[in-house]
């Protein structure tokens, strides 16, 4: 079998001035998709799901159950990227023992080659723990959605240089700890810069500007598939608007008898019980 994107190849890519592109996926038939173009990098499976596949208004709800069971079938699909699972709210917070089990199940339950999880101070020794027993951790800084309650909302992180200066510190915890890269969400330009040209870990961007090491996107955002829009998502294409005239066609054609034709009927005959 051959082997996924690893976290060797993400610091080469650094090193080398190659930029890493990472996208979410959270079933089988997108991860499928998103694989075969052989132009990714890096799949996570989000807690995002819980916005995205769920309804909820937070990645709050999303259980280590929900991530191992989409992150298995995200798995399922991929032979070219690597699948980094996210540690869900509650997941890793409570000791670096229960982080450490937690990461283990996404591994062998889930079948990823890596688990992302937020923050820094405290969970460093989860992380170092992870780490030592052969799972590689993508970090998580700035804004973290774990910890929107914390923060207020969903507001901008890193904005004085104060801030800035703090977040460039958990960077080098995270680095310290182990992790292969670091996400770094909403924040300046200058932050993300400043963080990306001192740590010697890729950093992959999403709405923190273009001096990252990578991006990552939702995927439902950036093919138009959500109605969520904030400033750094660009959508590629818009299959909100193709799907709906998709199945508003069929609709019609149910209802006037176009579909299904003889073009779309069995042409078997019935024949006799005796023949």
């Amino acid at each position: 079998m051959a082997l996924r994107f690893s976290p060797t190849m993400a610091l080469e890519a650094k090193r080398n001035g190659k930029k890493l592109v990472e996208i979410t996926a959270y079933d089988y038939s997108f991860a499928k998709i998103i694989d075969e173009t052989q132009q990714i990098d890096m799949i996570l499976v989000g807690d995002s799901l819980g916005m995205v596949m769920q309804g909820h208004s937070t990645t709050l709800p999303v259980t280590i159950d929900h991530s191992v069971y989409h992150t298995s079938i995200v798995s399922r699909a991929v032979t070219k990227a690597m699948v980094i699972a996210d540690m869900p709210f509650m997941s890793y917070q409570v000791s670096p023992e229960q982080a450490l089990k937690n990461a283990g199940r996404l591994i062998q339950e889930g079948n990823a080659d890596a688990v992302k999880l937020e923050g820094a101070g405290r969970f460093a020794k989860a992380i170092s723990m992870i780490v030592e027993s052969g799972i590689p951790v993508q970090g998580h800084l700035g804004l973290t959605p774990q910890s929107i309650n914390m923060l207020g909302g969903w507001k901008i992180q890193g904005k004085t240089m104060s801030a800035a200066e703090r977040l460039l510190q958990q960077a080098e915890e995270l680095v310290d700890a182990g992790v292969f890269s670091i996400v770094l969400e909403g924040m300046p330009n200058e932050t993300a810069k400043m963080i990306s040209e001192s740590v010697s870990v890729p950093t992959i961007g999403i709405g923190a500007g273009p001096h990252c090491d990578g991006q990552v996107l939702v995927l439902h955002d950036l093919l138009g598939l959500s109605d969520f829009q904030p400033v750094f998502v660009k959508r590629y294409a818009d299959l909100k608007k193709v799907s709906q005239e998709a199945i508003s066609s069929y609709a019609d054609e149910v209802r006037n008898g176009a579909f299904p034709g003889t073009e779309y009927t069995y042409k078997t005959k019935l024949q006799k019980d005796n023949e």
